[in-house]
């Protein structure tokens, strides 16, 4: 195995570039959004070597829904130093990026269209032991990755080494798909554009710089393959270059 897996970034996107919207959760981006899960995670799935995908904390706040702020009170016995993996049989896994320590999850695992997917926490050590308690309480894995800030290279590195892969899906929000290709950790772009479109300018586009992360940048692209798909959607595949002088 090569330092790091190889890292797909799998995404959806509506015509005006957009991930997420008021044109998801219509019948024409829903029947989308299956055919993009098909491809990493349906049982003819085209990825098959990974173990599961990252997604943000955008996303996992999303996942989580909105509901109250858990206060998380101080552990009664000291925590173990190290990762914590709490169900290593999962065949399936969400690897969140919690940079700070607030995904407070009250489950282990979800479904995900009819895929059960077990959650991983990647974080940094600093984060408080009250915090790493609650994930042991709750049955939520975790990895360690850096000392006072999360190291997503690292992070990667040991999502290989643990779980034993060769290939990692990347499945954003926009800021962490920039920040993981600023920080040369993204191997492919597939992306499946549905034939969708909704004209909203305050939501999340494929790739989002972010001041503290990832500035902006020109970065080039080499197409690999275009496939239509059903309903008018259309799967296309880049190799990531890297930036343009």
């Amino acid at each position: 195995m090569s330092t790091r897996p190889r890292i797909i970034c799998h995404m959806h996107t509506l015509l005006n570039g957009k991930i997420d919207g008021i044109a998801n959760p219509t019948a024409v981006g829903m029947r989308s959004q299956k055919l993009y899960f098909d491809l990493f995670l349906g049982e003819n799935r085209v990825f098959t070597e990974h173990r599961g995908w990252i997604s943000g904390s955008g996303t996992s706040r999303a996942i989580l829904g909105d509901g109250p702020k858990v206060e998380l009170p101080a552990p009664t016995e000291a925590v173990p130093s190290g990762d914590f993996i709490a169900d290593p049989d999962a065949q399936m896994h969400y690897f969140a990026v919690d940079r700070s320590g607030t995904l407070a999850w009250d489950r282990s695992s979800f479904t995900y269209f009819d895929a059960d997917v077990h959650v991983v926490e990647l974080i940094p050590a600093s984060v408080s032991d009250a915090f790493k308690a609650h994930l042991r309480s709750v049955g939520v894995s975790y990895l360690i990755a850096g000392e006072d800030e999360l190291d997503l290279a690292e992070a990667v590195r040991k999502i290989g080494e643990t779980f034993e892969t060769e290939e990692i899906i990347l499945g954003g929000g926009g800021t962490l798909n920039w920040s993981m290709i600023r920080a040369g950790l993204c191997d492919e772009i597939s992306l499946v554009l549905m034939p969708t479109a909704d004209g909203e300018s305050h939501t999340n586009s494929l790739f989002e710089a972010d001041e503290k992360h990832s500035a902006p940048a020109p970065y080039e692209f080499a197409l690999k393959n275009i496939e239509p798909l059903e309903d008018g959607s259309v799967w296309l595949r880049y190799d990531v270059k890297g930036p343009v002088e």
